[in-house]
């Protein structure tokens, strides 16, 4: 199956793209090239591989006194240009912010290339490499790395470098066909150095300064498409992440922060105060639009590579439907302005399925205020899970809605009982991803989810009496909910169950968000309910974001159970992370180690019930994850480097903390997957 040159320039309108399409006969470069990589300063961009082709990006801002600039493309076989496949000119303007992307097409499977881009004086962008997806048939393995979460504002981007090292020394077999980058590519929200010189033992970099921003508390955000674009130039102008997206192919999704921290469809939320913000959310879209190479439509399109705004205004926001959509017009305008989600496949062995959680999502159910009197000082942090599905579920509470919620002896009112099913992708979107999952014939069917879905809980039910003042109010587990999937507990259970029933087998979810390693199986219950994997989960640390165990380390001791989740050693250092024995292993472990220091002996004590799901976790690993995917295994490795307070002087990015890898063979209808687990390098031993 090809693509036509009519075929592509469809693709390309869809796509707000200029095409190219490339040539059976290479020739070598007829353009007059000389780098100058000062006239394009965020450097150049791959993205969304098809297995004949991709999007390319550059920016070459105007110059003082300039015409607008007209650039050419070349795509080569050689990083020398004496065999080009394919040119196209393309025109830049201010209303793309001097950006340009280019749909190519008509290339070979599976091949590398090399592309730059030439203005008409001759002079250059630096040189990029790419790669093209494999034939639709084509049973090779596929090599990919999922990242997410960097922060220039407060790290270093040192897994990039150490990732690009990695890649360069290895087997042509075993290097990168792409990176998935999950979200978080940009931090919206920014510390001015003034403002907070330093968070934890990190210092604040002054990396943008917002024209038109808004103040909050301490931090900054941006408040017009300027400030949006500002601040993605200030992230491409970090040498690493410039030099990452200039070697591999990107396929990127947004999280949260590309638009607004706490923020959901077009809303804002800072603390208390929640308010219509439908026009940050298409200025948020366009940014994101146009610094980011890839296949995402919208619902107007041009033959120029341009984001086309709808015109919306901060209106009130009005009822919702019975999905918890908002029905306000200019909130459906903005959150529909850029269609993220979409599917990608690579070969015969890789679907990958890409959804949005935040432009469809309804709030965080534990937001509610009705919830204020399950919170417990005794038990900071945790949350019971029976009132998480109460909330989560809303309405369409299994055997009906209660309500008032016993709970320590009293009844509370449940102030959910009339609100819709919280969700995080939304109706039209779920019913997309689950005929995207029945119709894939891939035997990896990989769900490309910037939210984490493995459960985060442990058993402080089995606290000995006397640790902390009163007993555990719940009536089962503690769950330790971070506003993700293990707090959306009823739409992660109908995926999981629409996977069960059609016996689709290879189902992985690969997820970023969380600023630490996950390993483990998906599950819609845990005990005491039925525990029924139907897939395998994972989730890779942060490139440079700052994680839980991070923020532990700072956090004011006195807490009778402040040990269980950090403890401090002796002499200094950083704390021992007993979080991850808390929530692998349970209370009982954690104890044990506290009482005697020995991570194996404690593990002993583990509690089978309270992870079953889980074989690894790290909530403060940074680095990146590694898969390779293959028609008879899906085997991950987990990159974790030191932290990333400042960039490395080596080329190697710096040490590795350690190397864990997870192995998964393909099970078939009716089994359940398995995970084996190999510690390559370095000891994580609170983490398995």
């Amino acid at each position: 199956m090809t693509t036509s040159r009519r075929q592509l320039l469809a693709a390309a309108l869809a796509l707000g793209a200029t095409a190219a399409f490339g040539s059976a006969q290479a020739r070598p470069s007829r353009v007059k090239w000389t780098e100058r990589r000062d006239l394009y300063p965020e450097g150049v961009a791959s993205g969304d591989p098809a297995f004949d082709g991709m999007i390319l990006w550059t920016r070459r801002p105007q110059q003082l006194g300039e015409a607008a600039p007209v650039v050419t493309v070349e795509v080569a076989e050689d990083e020398a240009f004496t065999r080009v496949v394919a040119t196209a000119p393309a025109v830049l303007d201010a209303d793309t912010d001097w950006t340009c992307r280019v749909l190519v097409g008509g290339l070979k499977a599976s091949h590398t290339y090399f592309y730059r881009f030439t203005d008409t004086a001759g002079n250059g962008s630096r040189v990029g490499r790419t790669r093209t997806a494999p034939a639709l048939t084509d049973a090779r393995p596929v090599n990919f790395t999922f990242v997410s979460c960097q922060n220039v504002n407060q790290g270093a981007q040192n897994a990039w470098r150490r990732m690009i090292w990695e890649d360069d020394k290895a087997a042509v077999a075993d290097q990168l066909d792409f990176v998935l980058h999950l979200g978080d590519f940009i931090y919206e929200l920014v510390w001015y150095p003034e403002d907070r010189p330093t968070y934890y033992d990190r210092r604040m970099r002054d990396i943008v300064r917002y024209e038109n921003g808004e103040k909050i508390t301490d931090f900054h955000i941006p408040t017009t498409l300027a400030d949006y674009r500002a601040v993605y130039k200030a992230y491409l102008h970090d040498p690493d992440i410039q030099d990452a997206r200039a070697r591999w192919p990107i396929v990127a999704m947004w999280d949260n922060h590309e638009f607004s921290w706490r923020g959901y469809q077009g809303v804002q939320k800072f603390g208390a105060q929640v308010r219509p913000a439908q026009t940050i959310k298409v200025f948020a879209n366009q940014a994101w639009f146009e610094f980011l190479p890839a296949r995402v439509s919208q619902p107007k399109t041009t033959l120029f590579d341009r984001f086309v705004a709808p015109a919306v205004a901060n209106a009130p926001l009005g009822p919702v439907d019975d999905h918890g959509l908002i029905q306000e017009p200019n909130n459906l305008a903005a959150i529909n302005s850029l269609k993220g989600y979409r599917a990608l496949q690579f070969g015969a062995n890789v679907d990958l399925i890409i959804t949005d959680q935040h432009s469809y999502r309804t709030d965080d159910p534990l937001d509610d205020a009705g919830t204020d009197p399950f919170n417990s000082p005794d038990f900071p942090n945790v949350f019971p899970e029976e009132i998480i599905a109460i909330y989560d579920q809303g309405r369409d509470f299994p055997g009906g809605a209660p309500a008032a919620i016993p709970f320590g002896g009293k009844e509370f009112p449940n102030t959910a009982k009339d609100r819709p099913k919280a969700t995080l992708l939304g109706a039209e979107q779920k019913a997309w991803f689950l005929q995207q999952l029945a119709a894939s014939k891939a035997t990896w069917k990989v769900w490309g989810n910037s939210e984490g879905t493995l459960d985060m809980r442990t058993d402080f039910q089995n606290l000995p009496a006397g640790k902390v003042p009163s007993a555990w109010p719940g009536s089962g587990y503690a769950s330790m909910s971070g506003g993700d999937w293990s707090g959306y507990i009823g739409e992660r259970g109908e995926i999981y169950d629409f996977v069960r029933d059609k016996g689709i087998t290879g189902f992985a979810t690969v997820s970023g968000d969380r600023h630490s390693f996950w390993a483990g199986l998906a599950s819609k219950a845990l005990p005491p309910q039925k525990f029924e994997p139907v897939g395998i989960a994972f989730v890779t640390g942060s490139i440079s974001a700052p994680g839980l165990v991070e923020a532990l380390k700072y956090r004011k001791r006195g807490h009778p159970l402040g040990d269980m989740f950090s403890h401090p050693r002796e002499g200094g250092g950083e704390p021992d992370p007993t979080v991850n024995m808390l929530i692998r292993h349970g209370v009982a472990s954690v104890l044990d180690y506290l009482a005697t220091g020995d991570a194996a002996k404690a593990r002993a004590k583990s509690n089978p019930d309270v992870s079953p799901h889980l074989s690894f976790i790290d909530m403060g690993g940074h680095g990146f994850t590694k898969v390779r995917a293959s028609r008879e295994a899906f085997d991950t490795e987990f990159v974790c480097i030191q932290r990333p307070v400042e960039r490395a002087a080596t080329p190697d990015g710096g040490a590795v903390a350690y190397r864990v890898r997870h192995g998964t063979r393909l099970w078939g209808r009716g089994e359940r997957p398995a995970l084996t687990q190999t510690i390559v390098e370095g000891d994580p031993k609170f983490s398995v």
